[in-house]
């Protein structure tokens, strides 16, 4: 045995405490390398037996080294010798996951024990996968304790701890059959299903991020993910499944997105009024739990159920144009399309809406009932596009610079990637989803009194950032999502998108969508400007207005030198064979007699 080993095996229950403090202490304290693996499973395994006897009647928990004054520390001390898997490999044993279940719920009035065993319940399921699936057995019971904890939890660090483990559970689809009781099931004594408990929780612990409560943040962090599993897993398993694209796939091969049930209508509305009410985040305006939030939002589909909390902030009446950052849609809010849920009965949307325009009226000297919050979804969206782009691309800078790559790195641990193109798709997904919001989007992104007197790709806003990002190479998903933004605001034409902001613009977005020259106007595109609202016609290449050529100031010997470079160019990029000859214009004009 090690010098740690021999000391706990000489303890008893009526050791002095202080000394068995010592003892624990001297555990928790130990260096990874210090024990040898052997030992580091013995005294993990007597460590507990002894908490296993203290859950036990009186003359057990006599027999065990430790007393319940004890098991907080114990338990600190076990999940220190189980941060490596070598530890946790003797935790997750059902025997030991189902002593540690036990003690969270017997503990429960000792709020530090019982938590430090939902810790090392979390860690083991973290490090050792096999884990996952023996918790949720029915023989361990943690599927169905950890569903219980959720419900009783009301501080920030507990409703943290339990969304991790269940956050671990649910991760992979081979947890299936517990995913689906997990949805399907009410928790045991409630009428409530997990929805409706998640949702609670969300609206608690954006009060509680409001009031910069400890482990909030963590917690809602934890309980999103949860959220996204679901999200990502129960329509790909559940019987009642919707189709919600022309282009699903066999139930063998289902993909995110692909159906989708109305058990999980419930989650939408406290997430919209997460994305549109948490707090803005610092150093960069896109960090956890808003990407979380919107990761979650991006799974949800615009069904007929859905749709009018989806738009239930569309303005009925718009400003000409969204050309600076002051102008904003308003107007009576209003669902843009009318549309009613299948039958009356109050369901998971309406029970989540319910209790979302309660809101915390607890809190409140009036008691009268408050409407349901109307959120601009996509006016949020559009503006926070705005922010995290004007913050990560200042100015006109180039989006391929170093500088740009830094910062991501630096406030945000990730790339621009994958911290901006979540965003980019919800909100294209909003325009995608509605008439009224597309022609909005247009509007603000491409107004009718849009500058053209200098480059658009030039430009130091929303759609010069985009137009750039289109020629990015350091950017590959964020640069196709907003080239489908921009095409889904123009109607999903090409011509009217080339017709907006000039083909050369556009010209290696839509070759890889397999356009492989300037489209020509059609009658689709009519509303896209041919010119300025002065008049002044707009350059189809450009898009930016039309300047008069003004006359050369030359005299005949120097446009003779001129003339002779151009041909000598063009020869060279004929004979490189990146010139076809037949599109030589020097050669085409000696052929048609235009040139000596």
């Amino acid at each position: 045995m090690s010098n740690l080993n021999v000391p706990y095996s000489h303890l008893s229950h009526s050791s002095s405490r202080s000394l068995a403090s010592s003892i624990l202490y001297d555990i928790v304290n130990v260096s990874p390398t210090a024990l040898h693996i052997a030992d580091r499973r013995e005294l993990i395994q007597a460590l507990l037996d002894d908490l296993s006897l203290l859950t036990k009647g009186s003359k057990d928990a006599a027999s065990s080294r430790l007393t319940r004054d004890d098991a907080a520390l114990a338990l600190l001390a076990l999940k220190s010798l189980g941060k490596i898997p070598v530890g946790s490999e003797v935790i997750a044993s059902p025997n030991n996951l189902s002593t540690l279940v036990t003690l969270a719920n017997t503990l429960k009035d000792n709020t530090a024990a019982s938590n430090e065993a939902l810790r090392c319940l979390a860690n083991c399921l973290l490090l050792i996968d096999n884990a996952r699936m023996t918790f949720v057995q029915k023989q361990v019971g943690g599927g169905e304790a950890a569903v219980e904890w959720l419900v009783k939890a009301s501080a920030p660090e507990r409703v943290f701890l339990v969304s991790r483990i269940l956050f671990l559970c649910t991760v992979s689809l081979a947890a299936s059959s517990y995913i689906r009781s997990l949805v399907e099931t009410k928790p045991h004594g409630h009428s409530e299903p997990i929805v409706d408990v998640v949702a609670a929780k969300l609206d608690m612990l954006l009060y509680n991020i409001q009031s910069g409560d400890a482990f909030a943040k963590e917690a809602m962090i934890d309980l999103l993910k949860m959220v996204f599993n679901l999200l990502a897993h129960y329509p790909k398993i559940c019987d009642d499944a919707i189709p919600t694209s022309q282009h699903t796939s066999d139930d063998q091969n289902k993909v995110l997105g692909d159906y989708w049930s109305e058990r999980l209508d419930g989650l939408l509305p406290p997430l919209l009024k997460l994305f549109n009410t948490l707090p803005p985040s610092a150093p960069a305006p896109l960090l956890p739990p808003i990407t979380h939030v919107i990761h979650s939002l991006i799974t949800i589909p615009v069904t007929p159920s859905l749709r009018p909390i989806w738009f239930s902030g569309q303005s009925k009446t718009e400003p000409p144009s969204r050309s600076s950052k002051s102008s904003s849609p308003t107007g009576t809010p209003g669902p843009s399309t009318s549309s009613s849920p299948k039958d009356s009965k109050p369901g998971a949307f309406d029970r989540a809406l319910s209790r979302l325009s309660a809101g915390r009226r607890s809190l409140s000297r009036s008691s009268s009932p408050q409407p349901p919050p109307v959120y601009d979804n996509l006016q949020h969206g559009y503006d926070l596009l705005d922010a995290v782009l004007s913050h990560y691309l200042p100015g006109d800078i180039d989006p391929d610079e170093a500088s740009v790559r830094e910062r991501c790195r630096k406030e945000a641990d990730s790339s621009l990637d994958d911290i901006v193109s979540p965003l980019v798709l919800l909100v294209t997904k909003l325009c995608s989803s509605d008439e009224t919001s597309k022609k909005r989007l247009r509007r603000w992104i491409l107004p009718d009194d849009l500058d053209r007197t200098s480059p658009l790709e030039g430009r130091a806003d929303l759609l010069g950032r985009c137009l750039r990002l289109l020629g990015c190479v350091h950017h590959p998903r964020l640069k196709d999502a907003a080239g489908e933004m921009l095409y889904a605001v123009c109607d999903s034409d090409a011509s009217t998108l080339a017709s907006y902001v000039g083909y050369g613009n556009v010209a290696g977005f839509l070759f890889n969508k397999g356009i492989m020259s300037a489209p020509p106007r059609t009658a689709t595109s009519a509303a896209a400007p041919a010119t300025t609202t002065s008049g002044v016609p707009i350059d189809p290449i450009t898009g930016t207005a039309q300047k008069e050529h003004e006359p050369l100031d030359m005299t005949d010997e120097e446009k003779e030198r001129e003339a002779e470079k151009l041909f000598v160019l063009f020869d060279r990029l004929e004979r490189n064979g990146a010139l076809p000859p037949n599109q030589n214009p020097i050669r085409k004009a000696i052929q048609e007699g235009k040139l000596g």
